[in-house]
């Protein structure tokens, strides 16, 4: 590298560094994004659809999966005993505490070496040091331009072909006491016991999805003839790309640890000496905060690269912040998700924590939480209320059919367009619940007369006598006239549109894509027939209200959130749309407050019970009954 064109710093400056968002210690910044001259553009994945803004509560979910995880990290960091061990003789000896290696105010060299090696050994090679900084101090807070410890080298690196061939960059770093050397033949100068030595490979893989698209009229497609073909052979093509920034952590701590006693992850981090019973300082590689969107591909027109270190001082407490995350990304490969792509909701959630006002980001944590609670409530209380539910007087029973629908075309367009398999599966658990309130709406019956191809029982769906003997299967059916009349032409609108406008897979895809999006624009609609049975029995004592409750305050609190986190303004006004259908359900509940007509669950009605005196309710006696025992007036109680 010896056309590398050094910059040195001693801190962020405003032309070339631009902070991360960090208030601790800078950790991880982000670099001012500079156009390459000649940059090939990158091919653009055609999606069969435009995707909907991302879900907020995905969003703000993940906050509270981090936090448990940071918790579950902070309790394994507690200080055990130490542990007993057995010496040759048999006997009970217990182990000695290690202590750092590097006691405060120890004067250290770093050297930061860049190889397309992942094992270094060109100690000689200037053109591989990339930076070197002298005469650093450990534990030292207080230096540097921004007075926190934190040093900043800027450079660009000419681009080595073997990296712009997919390959890869790595940098190692040592850290050594001062006059010491990290090169192992230096057999006077090196000292292992005094080299903090670290890797990691600087650019990252991800995968780009080649998808056969095209106008399924004209047969036109915005790809280009490399990319037509990969898509032919489905090809999934992995590219290397590149971040400029890199933080380099020193932690900053002390504890006595004791070998085979550190907790996860630690343990995979703290490296013991045992000829001299202590133990290294932790280094660690921080780009948390590389978002996603800042990662561009390496091509052959990337002539120069830039890249950014930030070396900086961490604490325990800080450095277990960020351990979370990687246990997390372990936990999310268990799970089913895949690296190399391009992880949104992390970006999205950094993006929370930037530029959100602090005060507004706890004060949505907090609503968050509530907003948990009353979504487990809900779910909770619309189970009960189905596998309760003797009379289906009042309630849609085609709506219930048509959630079914709603929920297989969203677990086929899921499948479609290979969601990860956690979305998959929470997809067809809702689907199942959909389908198990079928049966509980209407009577499956097998018709053994008239069987299929001779043999096979015909199963016939019937309804159930409540919902049949009483007027609202005919609201029912009025309610769901009216709204295809409503909804049909929209959707004839709207499949025209996206047949001419947008590019698709097939016509299994368009077809699957095209009711997708209308169901996520119109959907809501589907709420209103239950609205026109209230209307028209003018009585809302049947509706599930505890889960109806909990859904709208969850509505509500997404409203909060929609003008929280960032989104397209028509996606926050569509948050309004089931507020809008959930108030004109109270006002019917304001207007339709008794009906003494309805049957409760003792099959007796409030037209059967006489108000008394003294405001209770009591059975109205039949003819040549004898009224039931009166309460004595306050009078002749005296005299008892």
């Amino acid at each position: 590298m010896a056309d590398t064109q050094v910059k040195e710093n001693t801190g962020a400056t405003a032309e070339n560094v631009v902070s991360n968002g960090d208030t601790g210690d800078s950790d991880g910044q982000v670099v001012a994004q500079q156009e390459q001259d000649g940059q090939a553009s990158e091919a653009v994945q055609q999606e069969p659809l435009e995707q909907p803004p991302q879900n907020t509560w995905q969003v703000v979910k993940n906050v509270f999966f981090r936090i448990f995880v940071v918790w579950v990290v902070a309790s394994m960091f507690k200080r055990q005993p130490a542990q007993e061990g057995s010496d040759q003789q048999g006997g009970v000896t217990t182990r000695k505490p290690a202590h750092n290696l590097f006691p405060p105010g120890t004067r250290m060299d770093l050297r930061v070496y860049l190889s397309e090696s992942e094992h270094f050994k060109e100690f000689d090679d200037t053109s591989k040091l990339f930076w070197q900084k002298k005469g650093l101090t450990y534990g030292d807070w207080d230096s540097g331009i921004n007075k926190d410890g934190t040093f900043t080298y800027e450079a660009e690196i000419s681009t080595p072909e073997h990296l712009k061939n997919n390959g890869s960059m790595w940098i190692h770093v040592f850290l050594t006491k001062s006059g010491k050397s990290p090169d192992p033949t230096q057999k006077t100068l090196y000292s292992r016991a005094s080299t903090i030595y670290k890797k990691k490979m600087l650019n990252r893989y991800k995968k780009k999805r080649y998808l056969k698209t095209q106008n399924l009229l004209t047969g036109a497609t915005e790809l280009t003839l490399e990319d037509q073909a990969k898509a032919a052979n489905s090809t999934v093509e992995i590219l290397s790309h590149w971040h400029p920034n890199m933080t380099i952590n020193l932690m900053d701590d002390h504890t006595p640890w004791v070998r085979g006693s550190v907790p996860a992850p630690l343990d995979e981090f703290i490296d013991f000496e045992p000829l001299t019973g202590g133990y290294l300082p932790v280094l660690y590689f921080n780009d948390y905060w590389n978002l996603n969107r800042d990662f561009q591909p390496i091509t052959a027109a990337n002539e120069t690269l830039l890249l950014s270190l930030t070396y900086s001082p961490i604490s325990l407490f800080r450095w277990q912040m960020y351990a979370a995350q990687n246990m997390r990304s372990k936990w999310a490969n268990v799970l089913g998700e895949d690296v190399m792509e391009n992880d949104d909701d992390d970006d999205s959630l950094k993006q929370a924590f930037l530029e959100t006002n602090p005060y507004l980001l706890g004060l949505t944590i907090i609503v968050s939480l509530v907003h948990s609670v009353f979504e487990f409530l809900a779910f909770k209380n619309d189970i009960q209320f189905w596998n309760s539910r003797k009379s289906l007087e009042g309630l849609s029973v085609r709506s219930v059919f048509f959630n079914v629908f709603t929920s297989l075309i969203v677990v086929l367009y899921v499948w479609d367009n290979e969601t990860n398999f956690v979305v998959r599966i929470s997809c067809m658990v809702g689907l199942a619940i959909e389908m198990w309130k079928i049966t509980k709406v209407v009577t499956f019956k097998l018709d053994r007369e008239d069987p299929i191809l001779g043999f096979l029982p015909r199963v016939r769906l019937e309804d159930k006598s409540t919902y049949v003997e009483s007027s609202t299967k005919q609201y029912d059916q009025l309610a769901f006239k009216y709204l295809g009349i409503a909804l049909f032409p929209l959707l004839g609108c709207y499949a025209v549109y996206s047949l001419m406008y947008n590019e698709h897979k097939g016509w299994y895809s368009y077809v699957l894509n095209m009711i997708y999006g209308f169901l996520l624009m119109f959907g809501f609609i589907m709420m209103t027939p239950q609205l026109f049975i209230n209307y028209k029995l003018k009585s809302v004592a049947h509706l599930p209200w505890r889960m109806l409750t909990y859904k709208a305050l969850n509505t509500f609190i997404d409203d909060l959130f929609a003008f929280v986190i960032q989104m397209p303004m028509m996606y926050r006004i569509g948050c309004f749309r089931d507020d809008i259908v959930f108030f004109i359900y109270l006002y019917q509940r304001y207007i339709y407050r008794v009906d003494p007509k309805r049957v409760n669950e003792f099959g007796t009605t409030g037209e059967d019970h006489d108000v008394q005196p003294n405001g209770s309710i009591g059975a109205k006696p039949t003819e040549g009954e004898q009224p039931a025992i009166e309460d004595k007036p306050a009078e002749e109680k005296k005299t008892d």
